[in-house]
């Protein structure tokens, strides 16, 4: 059957933005809308200079006498995103009235490349230079009192962190949502780590839908294939063009920050905040960002975290599954509910740190959400009062079944006891399957995870059924003894809230590639952090696999590249734990009551 393929080109631009052309340092225009507060904007689109002062075509200039520092006009807000500017799925329109209401110019552009911008269409590089490019041109417009700050979901976050690298003096403060500094290093790891990470196919899988030309390419690749890059060779051939950066990250591991010339770490500090999801699909990546930046000098004092029970596409834990009547991406009411939440927590940010209206100390240095609980303030994450707490895996021998399977127990076994095992099995050509459909949108269909806890390949493990709630509120780590007939092999591990009704839902997941003549004898798996309530009656789970397809491209159980290679061999693994191998999980908990 041919590959159904399906193009969309820019959106109109609304009548309340006007459009520019914004010139580049290298003559590239970026189309770029602005709203402004009511009755200071108009309509319609010229051609803007940039920072070469080059006269654009339509011989339009604006700003000549450029100014640095709060003057009469607003403080700007820039977004500068791939995804269509005039696009429902951004609703940039929407979210520029919260904005202007509260006093900030919004400038919104699509990246070079993308839509109405010119250039190559060439993710990451160019972004600190155009970044920059364009704060410099907005503080040159005679609305602007000098002062800019940036907003932003994903690529839109890290557009962000890229103009943090460029040290425009302009830049003072920026609201990284659902994202983090390295995209690349979310996608695999190096083949020689030890222990890495798998190959995210569904996140490699993106740059071959958005980023081929202006456009966005919808289609679902012919998954039967193989080897698995003609999934992707057939996709190019059915569009017309090919991706650049799928082929630089695709079948390779490619370092994307040496390209970026400075890091944004070691630039000049700025007010961040981290707005994370504890069920975003990298929150482990933007979580790392937060803590590391936290933690150095000179950033520490101005870094803040909002965490809230949401995922990727900003889907709600209350709303899991989510119907119709909740979805933000197709229904104007219910994203007429969504947006204050979205937006607010930046404008009281920028309130802080562009205008100067509120104080600093209004802002709590986290706000976070427990899932299935109440939102709550501290002082730092994790919070202070947090305390590690151990589950032993035991009783692997049930492990292989449905759930409760093995037992997750509050004491180990004596160090001198015996050690028990478990294995599974990997077969690349019945991979365990994801269930959901798109893990940046995991909480809209919110599967239920215990039908593929029954299957053989996967290792279950469940704690007792809690007599009162189990706050989890920080890190998550499992240490696993494990080994492997394939000299490369993945794990897949997967917390689970398993209710009494039997169903299991993800409360955090993680997952390693392990080398085996390199990896170490217990194998650590971070599962990120969450603020989560365990609820009476309810029990944590634990799943183990080798599989979790289509979200992670099936190893190739041997040393081949799985992009390229035919035939992917099966391979088994076994677990040990007791005595001198203690596999365990270790979570954050603010209760130790209920078990």
């Amino acid at each position: 059957m041919p590959l159904r393929h399906v193009r969309t080109g820019p959106g109109p631009v609304p009548q309340h933005a006007q459009q520019h052309l914004v010139r580049m340092r290298d003559g590239v225009r970026l189309a770029t809308d602005v709203y402004l507060p009511e009755a200071t904007g108009t309509t319609g689109t010229t051609e803007i200079t940039g920072t070469t002062g080059t006269t654009g075509t339509t011989g339009t200039t604006e700003g000549d006498a450029a100014h640095l520092g709060a003057g009469p006009g607003f403080p700007a807000v820039l977004v500068r995103l791939p995804y269509d500017k005039n696009s429902r799925y951004v609703y940039f329109d929407k979210i520029a009235a919260l904005f202007t209401a509260r006093g900030y110019a919004m400038v919104v552009q699509d990246v070079r490349g993308k839509f109405r911008s010119e250039g190559q269409t060439l993710p990451f590089l160019r972004e600190p230079d155009d970044g920059y490019d364009t704060i410099d041109w907005i503080i040159r417009q005679p609305w602007s009192d000098g002062l800019v700050g940036m907003f932003g979901d994903s690529y839109y976050g890290f557009t962000q962190w890229a103009a943090v690298a460029a040290e425009h003096p302009a830049l003072r403060a920026i609201v990284p949502r659902v994202t983090t500094v390295n995209f690349n290093a979310t996608a695999q790891s190096s083949p020689d780590e030890a222990v890495g990470r798998p190959v995210w196919l569904e996140g490699i899988e993106y740059y071959a839908h958005f980023w081929v030309d202006q456009d966005a390419h919808e289609y679902e690749p012919d998954r039967s294939l193989r080897p698995v890059i003609e999934q992707y060779e057939e996709a190019f051939r059915v569009i017309g063009a090919r991706s650049a950066w799928f082929d630089a990250v695709a079948p390779r591991y490619t370092d994307l920050l040496p390209a970026l010339g400075r890091h944004p770490f070691d630039a000049r500090p700025v007010p961040v905040l981290h707005c994370i999801g504890w069920f975003d699909n990298i929150v482990i990546p933007h979580l790392r960002d937060y803590l590391e930046l936290a933690a150095r000098p000179g950033w520490d004092a101005v870094q803040y975290l909002w965490a809230g029970a949401m995922d990727h596409e900003n889907y709600r834990l209350e709303h899991a599954p989510v119907t119709a009547e909740n979805d933000h991406a197709t229904n104007e009411d219910a994203l007429a509910r969504a947006l204050p939440d979205y937006a607010h927590p930046a404008l009281d940010f920028f309130d802080v740190f562009l205008k100067g209206t509120r104080p600093v100390s209004t802002l709590p240095k986290v706000k976070w959400q427990l899932g299935h609980g109440d939102w709550r303030t501290a002082t730092a994450w994790p919070p202070p009062e947090a305390r590690e707490r151990t589950f032993w895996l035991s009783r692997p021998e049930r492990a292989p079944g449905p759930l409760p399977g093995g037992t997750l127990t509050d004491a180990p076994d004596a160090p001198d006891g015996g050690q028990s095992r478990a294995q599974w099995a990997y077969d690349p050509a019945a991979p365990v399957p994801s269930l959901a459909p798109n893990s940046f949108a995991c909480l809209q269909s919110y599967p239920d995870l215990a039908p593929v806890a029954e299957r053989e390949d996967v290792l279950a493990f469940s704690g007792p059924v809690q007599r009162a709630p189990l706050d989890l509120a920080g890190p998550i780590t499992l240490h696993l003894y494990v080994t492997s007939t394939a000299p490369r092999y993945d794990v897949f591990a997967k917390l689970l809230d398993l209710s009494p009704s039997g169903q299991a839902h993800v409360i955090a997941r993680g997952e390693v590639s392990v080398r085996g003549d390199l990896a170490p004898e217990e194998v650590r798996i971070d599962l990120g952090h969450t603020g989560y309530r365990l609820r009476s009656g309810h029990r944590l789970a634990l799943t183990v696999a080798s599989s979790d397809y289509p979200m992670f491209l099936p190893a190739s159980g041997t040393d081949d590249n799985p992009w390229t290679t035919l035939t992917a061999k099966p391979s088994t693994q076994t677990l040990r734990t007791g005595g001198a191998s203690p596999s365990r999980l270790t979570v954050s908990a603010l209760s130790q009551r209920g078990s």
